[in-house]
């Protein structure tokens, strides 16, 4: 009875840390420098990363709640990430610390899309023209094009040769490493989201409303192909298959769809990733034998099973 009047228990008082991937977040790139290794960044300036090939994730504090809509990897140690409001952020320790790169001036909002690299050098692209460049693994960055009001959503490039797509089916190319560019004409107005070569020749970007164009001639002229789904293609890559596999395009994008084609695409075939998820898809990277997309939630595909973060496999 002493005890149950006068000794009154304290109360203990745990913090529930929130995980890392929660199901209101959209990470909408990814980056996989190294097996297994895969980095994530999307909404609210949130940033996670994978070291065992998406079965977990750890939250990276970044400094911006800015929306990142790009990530890449130079390597297990550097990555920078781009987003809304001209953001640019850098890790040089495996993504523990984050700090902010400074873009060029601008007087517009210079909204990033996406982040690449190539043979070392970063290339952002984004809205008013947005073309920037690093050499220096992000921390200093500069204008390859002159500010202009249309946007960039993707850049490739195979050694000196790059090429550009975006707003109303434009499209640019350069042969000097980017230091000049030359427009090209397309018969394509459709906003253009996604490009990829598989050599020097042969090419493929994808677009609003299932738009595909081809190119056979290094992207001085591009064709239209049939479409094989009216849904928008946000992510398309070239993936090589095993040893003595000829290889496919595969591009992904709204409502679960992805869409394949042969070496010579002449014709593409569109089905679900999943019958049971219709989430879309804003990008697909492959490392080793699996698939890793971003969009609505994060999920890797292998061996034809879809593992949703924080979710059952499909």
């Amino acid at each position: 009875m002493y005890a149950g009047l006068f000794v009154k228990a304290d109360a203990v008082v745990r913090k529930v840390d929130a995980p890392a991937v929660e199901r209101r977040d959209n990470y909408v790139s990814l980056a996989v420098p190294a097996p297994r290794l895969v980095w994530a960044a999307g909404t609210g300036g949130k940033v996670v990363q994978s070291r065992d090939g998406g079965k977990s994730w750890v939250s990276q504090p970044t400094g911006t709640q800015n929306n990142l809509l790009g990530i890449a990897a130079w390597d297990a140690q550097h990555a920078a990430a781009v987003g809304n409001l001209g953001t640019i952020i850098v890790t040089a320790d495996g993504g523990n610390t984050w700090t902010e790169a400074k873009a060029p001036e601008s007087s517009n909002p210079n909204k990033l899309f996406r982040v690449r690299i190539f043979d070392g050098v970063a290339w952002a692209v984004g809205e008013f023209g947005a073309l920037l460049r690093s050499a220096d693994q992000g921390i200093t960055w500069s204008r390859a094009l002159p500010e202009k009001d249309r946007a960039w959503n993707d850049v490739f490039f195979l050694g000196r040769h790059g090429w550009l797509v975006g707003e109303f089916g434009t499209v640019m190319k350069t042969a000097d490493g980017g230091e000049t560019w030359n427009e090209v004409e397309s018969p394509n107005k459709v906003s253009l989201m996604s490009v990829t070569f598989r050599d020097a020749k042969h090419g493929v970007a994808v677009g609003l409303s299932g738009t595909v164009m081809v190119s056979g001639d290094g992207g001085e002229t591009w064709q239209p192909a049939p479409k094989a789904t009216r849904e928008s293609l946000y992510s398309v890559i070239w993936d090589s298959g095993d040893s003595g596999d000829s290889g496919r395009w595969l591009a992904v994008g709204d409502k679960g769809v992805m869409v394949t084609a042969a070496a010579e695409p002449g014709e593409w075939k569109a089905a679900r990733i999943s019958d049971k998820d219709l989430s879309w898809r804003t990008q697909i990277v492959k490392s080793d034998d699996a698939y890793y997309l971003a969009g609505a939630n994060l999920a890797v595909l292998e061996n034809d099973r879809l593992a949703i973060a924080g979710q059952a496999a499909k």
